[in-house]
């Protein structure tokens, strides 16, 4: 019986080799197209042996950029709370409760982008705080100063007392290709996790998000798949060369944490912020002077468009860059500067680049041809007393009015100047708001915008507005003139 089942084991064992020699015979002396279109063949399995050189190498990029990348905390002062009936609850209670609230803390990340202690982080990261501090990456702690921000593009400056730190050096985003690798450095979800490390890809460029709030903004995003957390704001994001091409600013999720969707502010949009910060203690902006949309299915066939790529011109504003160069409405920009504008994002960005006084040439799609017109950039300020059609009056990108009677009255104002629309600048960066009505500039009254113009071309340094809501509420806001 053992014998019998020695013979039979035997016997499968030869039948296997026998097979399997046959079945190898075949797919080797078999063509590719043979071996892979038979049905009947058996499967076969292919090994891929690359080389170290062959595989992604992040590690000079994360060890070059790591130590320029910082962890940044801030406190925000919290607001005294007022309670109903003031005088009442100090009757029984005293003082010790009135206002009673913790400060809040909160963090994120910053680059390292001058050796003298230059670090850009996000507006949101630093915005209302009352003190900020920065780690390095080597623990020593300084205490920063903000030195400038700029809300519409969510980039901010800070300072700390140092010399001789490390630095990233800047890259040209518009260089960046899709598919490329790209690497994510910051501190999420806190100080405990400083200087976390993730890869990713350039997953699409010149992206926008939805703007909730109606402020001015300029966004054309970055996206990647590097793990990005709440914390990672204001962090690199640096391409295989360990270069800055962005500062990690947003994720979309419905979570809270990240969920595949990471975003950055192009390098080249950081490097022109924090360059006017440095050199003029705000952002130097130029407007174009036109109200644009993407280019429709509608708009393509009505202009005969070959293609949907460009921005299409829905308004010109009288007096502005736009206008007094020429361009009408209906016209397309298809570029600038010599730069392609494929969309409204990098429209914008493209435009953010420049300075009041630069020139440049524009490329539109006029009557189905193509012409080149060019631009000479005015700053916001540059507009300040111009007339609308409507009968405004132009104001730090804002537009300012005459108020109705019946809006005087029901606000129990004699008089004051409204904010018809914020628009862009350094209004819109102040805070102000629609329907506020303008009482005071810099302690003096104001009747109408021409007292509003006066005041501020004679004042050499701040500008200080004081009025009301449109809700009927005491506010205030300023801003620097320079």
């Amino acid at each position: 019986m053992k014998k019998n089942i020695l013979t039979i084991l035997l016997s499968v064992l030869l039948s296997g080799l026998v097979a399997y020699g046959v079945t190898k015979s075949n797919v080797a002396g078999a063509s590719p197209a043979q071996a892979a279109g038979s049905e009947n063949q058996a499967s076969q399995y292919r090994t891929v042996n690359l080389s170290l050189e062959d595989y992604p190498d992040f590690t000079f990029a994360a060890e070059s950029a790591v130590d320029a990348v910082v962890f940044v905390k801030v406190t925000i002062k919290a607001q005294a709370q007022q309670y109903p009936g003031d005088d009442f609850f100090r009757f029984f209670f005293g003082d010790q409760f009135q206002g009673q609230q913790r400060d809040r803390q909160g963090s994120g990340s910053g680059v390292i982008i001058r050796p003298d202690g230059y670090i850009v982080t996000n507006n949101h990261v630093v915005e209302s705080a009352s003190k900020v501090e920065v780690t390095l990456n080597n623990n020593k702690t300084y205490e920063a100063t903000v030195i400038g921000t700029d809300p519409a593009t969510d980039v901010a400056l800070i300072k700390i007392d140092a010399e001789g730190l490390p630095t990233i050096e800047f890259a040209d985003s518009d260089q960046l290709r899709l598919g490329e690798w790209v690497l994510a450095i910051g501190s999420p979800l806190g100080e405990e996790l400083r200087s976390t490390i993730t890869a990713g890809i350039v997953s699409a460029k010149g992206r926008s998000m939805p703007n909730y709030d109606g402020k001015f903004k300029i966004e054309s995003f970055i996206q990647t798949d590097a793990a990005v957390n709440p914390g990672n704001s204001g962090g690199a994001l640096v391409n295989k060369a360990g270069k800055l091409v962005g500062i990690n600013t947003a994720i979309i999720s419905t979570t809270g944490s990240y969920t595949g969707y990471s975003f950055a502010v192009p390098s080249n949009i950081v490097s022109k912020i924090v360059g006017d910060l440095i050199d003029f203690g705000s952002v130097k902006r130029v407007m174009l002077g036109v109200t644009i949309s993407p280019i429709t299915d509608e708009i393509a066939k009505e202009l005969k468009l070959s293609s949907q790529l460009g921005v299409y011109i829905n308004e010109v504003a009288k007096g502005g860059t736009a206008d007094k160069a020429g361009l009408k409405k209906g016209d397309v920009i298809v570029s600038i500067g010599g730069t392609d504008t494929p969309g409204t994002a990098k429209l914008q960005e493209k435009i953010n680049s420049f300075h009041p006084g630069d020139t440049t040439r524009a490329v539109i799609i006029r009557d189905g041809k193509r012409q080149e017109i060019e631009l000479n950039f005015q700053s916001v300020e540059d507009r300040n007393g111009e007339v609308a059609e409507d009968g405004s009056v132009s104001f730090y990108g804002a537009s300012l009015a005459v108020p109705s009677k019946e809006k005087l009255a029901r606000l129990g104002l004699k008089s004051g100047v409204e904010i018809v629309s914020v628009g862009s600048g350094k209004m819109q960066d102040a805070g102000a708001q629609e329907g506020f009505i303008i009482q005071y500039v810099n302690d003096q009254a104001v009747t109408k915008p021409q007292d509003v113009i006066d005041i501020a071309k004679k004042t050499r340094r701040a500008i200080f507005i004081e009025g009301v809501t449109a809700g009927g509420r005491s506010g205030y806001f300023g801003f620097g003139k320079e």
